[in-house]
């Protein structure tokens, strides 16, 4: 006789108890009913899990709802004290965060430049960032729970930043965990960008892709079967020195530094931002068309250094690489060297926040894990 499959109760409620969290996570305010639709469960087991969520202080009242025949019902949302989570973009000149709840929702935003000028010192950076996370935490409710990083640089497995000053052996994030009083995540910020195209951008429907992003410099962002890949190192993507004739080995492809050597020999002023030069080329500036010219030819043989290894079905043009011109003068030169290799381009959802996007998403989504862990675990119902 086959004994039917069956399970220890608390394994259930827990099991029941996450597909309903995950709900309201995804869907926002749920009456029961619609619970019930959503994850499959019976009214009495819905009914249950959300008397032990209740309990322990996880989902909170959010009104009726009064578009549907019958009674009013009444909706649950996820507690807004449950905690939230710091989103930060670090760059070159200052910081963006953005504080999420369990939901992923925004719930306040800071940003602001570094003072003076880039810090020259990791001390410089930490206490910046810092200030601006406790500003946004000051309006928020429930503790701060964790913070995600985006910063540019080469972050190793272990959260340690390659920068222009070296390795820090993880120094940065373990200065920042200690002043914000949270577990802090270092991650690439290229590497967030492309994070951010494959779950909700112009990489959501491909298996793999390179997402290569302008900013002060070029870098990539690697997917391959629907996962990033970092490399062994956190090596991976970082594309700015791939050798390219006839420019000598080690020699950066593409920077600030080099659009200005661009802007120079064009007779245009080196000084001026990028943006400028890319303004001007679109108005038909001959010279500034020129150094456009030249940006999205050395972007295109990049791009086909990539594709003669990985192959990844298309490229997504992110950050500075993303402006119109810039598209229009890659795809120019992609289209001559059409017959030898095809290439794909897509231009990023998200633009110059593509970054901050990346890190949002990362953000909530380990913040559910945290708090929905917490609420779940059998010790703490049993406290309770």
């Amino acid at each position: 006789m086959t004994r039917p499959l069956a399970g220890p109760q608390t394994l259930l409620r827990t099991l029941n108890g996450r597909a309903i969290l995950d709900t309201l996570a995804q869907k926002g305010p749920q009456t029961r009913a619609e619970l019930m639709a959503a994850t499959g469960l019976s009214r009495t087991a819905v009914t249950q899990v959300l008397r032990m969520l209740e309990a322990a202080g996880a989902i909170a009242t959010a009104g009726v709802d009064r578009e549907t025949r019958g009674p009013a019902a009444g909706r649950v949302t996820l507690h807004p004290g449950l905690g939230s989570a710091a989103a930060v973009h670090v760059d070159h000149h200052g910081a963006h965060v953005v504080l999420v709840d369990t939901t992923g929702s925004v719930r306040a935003e800071q940003h602001a430049p570094f003072p003076h000028a880039a810090p020259v010192n990791r001390e410089d950076r930490v206490s910046h960032i810092a200030s601006l996370v406790e500003e946004c935490h000051r309006g928020v409710q429930g503790p701060l729970l964790l913070a995600v990083v985006g910063v540019p640089g080469i972050v190793t497995a272990d959260g340690g930043i390659r920068d222009d000053l070296g390795p820090d052996g993880g120094a940065f994030r373990a200065a920042l965990a200690a002043r914000i009083e949270c577990p802090v995540r270092v991650e690439n910020d290229v590497n967030l960008a492309a994070l951010a195209e494959l779950t909700s951008g112009a990489g959501g429907e491909l298996s793999s892709f390179a997402l290569l992003l302008l900013d002060d410099g070029l870098g990539a962002g690697i997917v391959i079967d629907g996962a990033l890949h970092r490399g062994a190192s956190g090596v991976a993507g970082e594309v700015m020195h791939l050798p390219q004739t006839p420019l000598p080995i080690g020699a950066p492809v593409l920077n600030e530094a080099v659009i200005g050597d661009l802007a120079l020999v064009n007779d245009r002023d080196p000084g001026a931002p990028v943006e400028t030069h890319l303004a001007a080329a679109a108005k038909g500036d001959p010279a500034a068309q020129r150094i456009a010219d030249e940006m999205g030819r050395r972007i295109t043989l990049i791009a086909g250094s990539v594709a003669l290894v990985l192959d990844p079905e298309a490229f997504i043009l992110s950050g500075t690489a993303a402006h119109p011109v810039l598209v229009d003068a890659v795809s120019r030169v992609a289209d001559s060297y059409s017959a030898q290799l095809p290439l794909c381009f897509l231009v990023s959802s998200f633009g110059p926040e593509a970054p901050l996007v990346g890190a949002i998403g990362e953000a909530a989504s380990a913040l559910r894990a945290a708090v929905f862990s917490r609420v779940l675990a059998p010790s703490a119902r049993m406290a309770r």
